[in-house]
């Protein structure tokens, strides 16, 4: 049962540092928006317009990255540990 709550806390953690670079990323991204966009754009090549989608895709890919590698796998192995 040790390996069980090792790895349980394991992802649990996972889960905490992933959420806060998520809202790292987030605020970062809305608070320097401007500048952000500029230096993408110069060094990607991607037009200013297409950016803000490629942004909201990019932070949707991640939550569900989060929700689908870290969140379920801590959440089925707690409930497993009750």
């Amino acid at each position: 049962m040790d390996n069980i709550a090792a790895i349980t806390t394991f992802l649990g953690w996972c889960t905490v540092i992933n959420i806060g670079f998520y809202c790292v990323t987030a605020v970062t991204l809305t608070v320097f928006k401007d500048t952000i966009k500029t230096v993408h754009s110069k060094i990607a090549g991607v037009g200013s317009d297409s950016l803000d989608e490629l942004y909201f895709q990019y932070l949707g890919h991640y939550k569900l990255a989060i929700i689908v590698l870290s969140l379920t796998p801590y959440l089925a192995l707690r409930i497993m540990n009750s």
